[in-house]
């Protein structure tokens, strides 16, 4: 059976099924794409940095050295780095219309280094040293930070599947309002956000350092979620024009003010708060569908 012709255009330059349009490399929105590559790139490195010092401390079984905590925390920033500049991307490419199939498959394999690797390699050198030398704990680690960065991969690849222009949907165009599963960099945030927090206490007491191993039970509720059918309310569709109630925005100022006041806390606390929130409502809806009655 013969494929389906493609839609004629006037213009072949502006039909998105034509390969120059889909290959079109827009300066601002990819260079907005390559700074969160660089982001996770840098994030990896400190990471990897940070277990080179913890290999060559004299004690092993000591506390992880302030060199390293300083690390972590700067592969931290450079995943919430990252996700300001994935922000920015697909923002400035919707208000130019400059988007296009190479700038969503250069997001794509940008966040799997970023949002994918990054807090992979973050949890696993932070929680599983290897200077500690226990190849059963290194295996379960090394498991673990798959799963994660496996999930994450799963959850990118669906993710432009279902908005690829070419597919047909009957029900008509999807809608921006919900994301199907839990983003990528929601997922990332989450991890960078309680690892920072983990750090903060670890430094004001080192006894405490045995909460680090509260991040792999994490990583595995974000790897999961990321491929689950939970929906999470997007903010595609805010833009300059958006209305919203004085009590609503008196409520993001107070919760922005929080998070930039008590920086390891309010971002722990706002990410916590949107996976749970994309839980509840999901129960909710299920709970409704269920006892719905039956015709």
């Amino acid at each position: 059976m013969a494929d389906a012709p493609l839609p004629p255009t006037d213009n072949e330059a502006d039909n998105p099924y034509s390969v120059t349009q889909a290959s079109r490399i827009y300066f601002l929105p990819n260079l907005m794409t390559a700074g969160n590559l660089f982001c996770g790139f840098a994030a990896c490195m400190s990471c990897i940095e940070a277990s080179f010092i913890v290999r060559g401390a004299t004690d092993v079984a000591a506390a992880i050295p302030p060199e390293a905590i300083g690390l972590y925390k700067n592969a931290v920033w450079y995943i919430f780095g990252a996700m300001a500049f994935d922000a920015l991307d697909g923002r400035l490419a919707r208000m130019g219309g400059r988007e296009s199939l190479f700038g969503a498959e250069f997001d794509s394999l940008a966040d799997v280094v970023s949002f994918g690797l990054a807090p992979a390699l973050m949890v696993f050198f932070l929680i599983i040293r290897p200077a500690d030398g226990d190849q059963t704990l290194l295996s379960v680690g090394g498991l673990i930070g798959f799963i994660y960065l496996l999930c994450a991969a799963i959850r990118l690849a669906r993710f432009n599947v279902i908005t690829h222009p070419l597919l047909h949907r009957p029900e008509g165009k999807p809608t921006n309002k919900d994301f199907v599963g839990l983003p990528v960099p929601a997922a990332a945030g989450t991890v960078a956000a309680l690892v920072l927090f983990l750090l903060n206490l670890i430094v004001h007491d080192r006894s405490l350092q045995w909460l680090t191993f509260g991040l792999p039970p994490l990583l595995l509720l974000v790897a999961m979620l990321m491929v689950s059918m939970v929906r999470y309310p997007s903010g595609k569709q805010i833009d300059l024009r958006t209305k919203t109630k004085l009590t609503t925005l008196v409520i993001y100022v107070v919760v922005g003010a929080a998070v930039i006041r008590f920086k390891e806390y309010g971002m722990f606390f706002v990410c916590l708060s949107y996976i749970f929130y994309g839980l509840i409502r999901h129960w909710r809806r299920h709970g409704l569908i269920k006892r719905a009655p039956l015709v």
